[in-house]
């Protein structure tokens, strides 16, 4: 490493909006019932619960996912506060899981359904493995992962050397399990989602030194995302995002323990794949969960389901390796970004709550979990993640003191204590002011941002003016501190403009590091506190006209004329030359201080002579779009991860993959695929199959409740295609049906891309 971070338990938070994140998580994680987590994996180990499982994802297929990363939260939190209720949460979480892995027997600790029977099979070498799916269970090895992960965290934040060995234990399990397996069985298993297994094997071979443990890893890095990445080549379109992140923490973990410069220089390009080309102002990527087009950002502006936090939550992980081993400030200038704009905005700072998906789409909203109902990974994520916000703001090397982030906070660095007293991004400037005992002699370095200006820079020592030198992206001060020490640097900020990577006329704004937003009102924000329905995390209220949506009339290349500063009021601003007229003048403030409203992050802009012409075209296909979801009771984008699980999905002899920027499914042979749609309590009365036609020797049958209302047949010319078929007056009355399709007499069905329930003819 070039740069060692300081453990969490040296740094403590001081009164700034990320401490007050930090407490409301402390009131989340104490507000969850530690029993009902662990009910999953005493059912595992075929031990009777103290309680009944939370339900949503934790009793539907993912059954302890969450408690894995309730171990990892609660070993943040007790290293970043100290607080004595965390660690006896910890503690006995720890204590129940090793009674479920003693009554295993044999290592063995996951809360996966059927998990027994699952890697079983596995272990013979029966391995029937989707994107979301490992032999009828829910990404079984992405679930295990998160018990690795809380157990790993557990000893190397807490201290708890019970969390090691049960750990250890664990690995030897897998170790065990998949000992007969050959290479490419162990690569036809891993297009299952499954974390960042090879990153925690790399730990675990790190712990014992034992190289064992090590070679596992490198049997778990999944080749399909690293060759690609080694060729330096972008095949990152259409591939569920947050799956493919884990994967490359594991391969730089593996490249820093093994110096294999490969692998860490296919991490590099992946980080800068994503950073550069695939990500938004807020630090966030994605869009229903996949990576779309780079070149094409048009679904981010218009879908209710953009960036997840989870994805960030591990582009953060990964920028901090890539950061200690570099000592690259623009690592520092992504992680910055992604902190105060994208993680920082999703928990309430009312109600504690934490956010799956933050729509980019104008007027739209975020919706909040509750403690209770809530169970998504990006509950999981979330909680880890305001409990870790101190990990970062400083760094060392030897005698050098880094400063990389301004956070009100106190480090201890052995002798010497550091106090950062700022309002940053409300003041533009930052003071250290340093206790050291007795003088003692080392640099201190502050992180020149990319967003400063350095010839404005000033720095003083003590009240006098020093010479601003600027070193590898640092100011840097060498001297001899004494006691009482300060030293404070200015960081002048400016607005400037962001553009979205694919070169469209929508930009968004920024002073300094912070992602400016507007408010758009409260109206119409259904489900905005999560219940615990399977698609309870998508803001699923109305979606506002797009026409009717805020639009700058002028010049891009003279956006910045359009704003002006309020008075008296650092990060607010007044926002003018919008079309419609009665949003002339609206407010421009920090996007994580907007919560439980709607608001508007990208801005299109417009010259005159094309405004008329483009409203009425967007009109058009607004209506169009509006209408068919009115129509709508229920649907499935199939080849989704999120909403084929939401659906429940089975399928035998089933493939799916993606075609311009959209996802599908197929089956093969007597393959099918099925799923549970709900009626919602609307009156349905047909099915709509979108598909791709003119594919050679398919067809299928659609049946619905095992009866076959009509086929996708065989059409000339290729394209997208769109069938309808009359539901029979039997299926009236009934909450769920389930759809099923598969092949009739040909080889395959059709690519198979969307499946709705109407109430209506559309």
């Amino acid at each position: 490493m070039k740069v060692e971070t300081f453990p969490l338990n040296d740094v403590r938070l001081t009164q700034s909006p990320f401490k007050h994140a930090e407490d409301l998580d402390v009131r989340y994680l104490l507000g969850l019932d530690p029993d009902r987590l662990l009910a999953p994996y005493l059912k595992g180990a075929g031990l009777e619960p103290k309680a009944d499982n939370y339900t949503n994802w934790e009793n539907t297929g993912l059954d302890g996912h969450i408690g894995g990363h309730y171990v990892s939260a609660l070993s943040y939190m007790y290293a970043a506060t100290g607080d004595e209720e965390i660690k006896q949460r910890l503690d006995y979480m720890l204590s129940e899981l090793k009674r479920a892995q003693d009554a295993a027997g044999d290592g063995y600790l996951c809360g996966a359904p059927n998990g027994r029977k699952i890697w079983e099979a596995v272990s013979k070498g029966d391995i029937q493995a989707s994107s979301f799916g490992l032999n009828g269970g829910w990404v079984p090895l992405y679930n295990i992962h998160k018990t690795y992960a809380g157990l790993r965290d557990a000893y190397l934040l807490a201290g708890s050397k019970e969390a090691r060995d049960m750990l250890v234990k664990l690995t030897d399990w897998m170790m065990n399990l998949t000992k007969d397996l050959s290479d490419e069985q162990i690569q036809d298993m891993l297009r299952s989602e499954h974390g960042g297994l090879n990153e925690v094997f790399a730990d675990v071979a790190d712990l014992t030194g034992k190289d064992n443990y090590l070679q596992l890893a490198r049997r778990f890095s999944h080749r399909e995302i690293l060759d690609p990445l080694l060729e330096h080549e972008d095949r990152l379109t259409g591939k569920h995002a947050n799956t493919q992140i884990p994967k490359v923490i594991g391969y730089k973990r593996i490249a820093d323990l093994q110096g294999d410069e490969g692998w860490d220089d296919a991490a590099r390009f992946f980080w800068e794949t994503v950073v550069e080309r695939r990500s938004i102002s807020i630090g966030g990527n994605s869009v229903r969960e996949h990576f779309h087009p780079s070149e094409d950002f048009s679904s981010m502006l218009t879908s209710e389901q953009g960036p997840e936090t989870c994805n960030t939550y591990n582009m953060l992980r990964l920028t901090k390796m890539l950061y200690q081993t570099s000592a690259d400030v623009h690592y520092m200038d992504y992680y910055e970004r992604a902190l105060y704009n994208h993680i920082l905005s999703t928990i309430d700072p009312v109600q504690g709550g934490f956010v799956y998906f933050t729509p980019m789409r104008s007027g739209h909203y975020r919706v909040y979990s509750q403690p209770q109902t809530s169970f998504w990974c990006c509950v999981g994520s979330g909680m880890e993640n305001h409990a870790k916000y101190g990990e970062m703001i400083y760094g060392h090397s030897e005698d050098e003191l880094y400063v990389n982030l301004f956070i009100p906070s106190v480090l201890q660095w052995g002798k010497v204590r550091v106090e950062q007293l700022t309002g940053f991004p409300y003041e533009e400037a930052t003071t250290l002011h340093l206790s050291c005992g007795k003088a003692k002699e080392f640099t201190v370095k502050f992180r020149v941002p990319e967003w400063t200006d350095v010839s404005q820079m000033e720095l003083t020592v003590n009240g006098t003016a020093q010479p601003v030198s600027v070193s590898g992206g640092y100011v840097t001060v060498s001297r001899k501190w004494a006691d009482g020490d300060e030293v404070r640097l200015t960081l002048p900020m400016s607005l400037r403009v962001a553009a979205l990577p694919d070169g469209s006329d929508n930009y968004s704004f920024m002073y300094g590091p912070i992602v400016l937003a507007s408010r758009m009102g409260k109206q119409e924000q259904v489900g905005l506190f999560a219940d615990d329905s399977r698609g309870g995390h998508v803001a699923s209220g109305p979606q506002w006209p797009l026409q009717d949506m805020p639009v700058i009339v002028g010049d891009k290349d003279d956006l910045l004329s359009h704003i002006e500063k309020v008075e008296g009021k650092p990060l607010e601003f007044k926002l003018r030359g919008v079309y419609p007229e009665r949003y002339e003048g609206m407010t421009l403030e920090p996007f994580n201080c907007l919560y439980e409203c709607r608001y508007m992050v990208y801005w299109p802009v417009i010259s005159p002579d094309k405004l008329k012409a483009q409203q009425e075209a967007l009109a058009r296909s607004e209506r169009e779009k509006n209408e068919l979801e009115a129509a709508t009771a229920d649907k499935v984008i199939c080849g989704e991860q999120q909403p084929e699980s939401d659906h429940f999905i089975r399928s035998e002899q089933s493939r799916n993959g993606s075609h311009n920027d959209r996802h599908w499914r197929d089956a093969t042979g007597k393959g099918w695929f099925s799923y549970r749609m709900k009626t919602n309590g609307r009156d349905v009365s047909r099915l709509r199959v979108e598909y791709e036609g003119g594919m050679a020797d398919t067809d299928a049958l659609v049946m619905v409740e095992e009866r076959t209302v009509g086929m996708l047949s065989p059409v000339d010319g290729r394209g997208m295609k769109t069938a309808y078929f009359d539901l029979p007056d039997e299926m009236d009355g009934k909450d769920v049906l389930t759809v099923k399709i598969t092949p009739s007499e040909k080889k395959a069905t059709p690519r198979v891309y969307e499946v709705r329930l109407m109430t209506a003819k559309k």
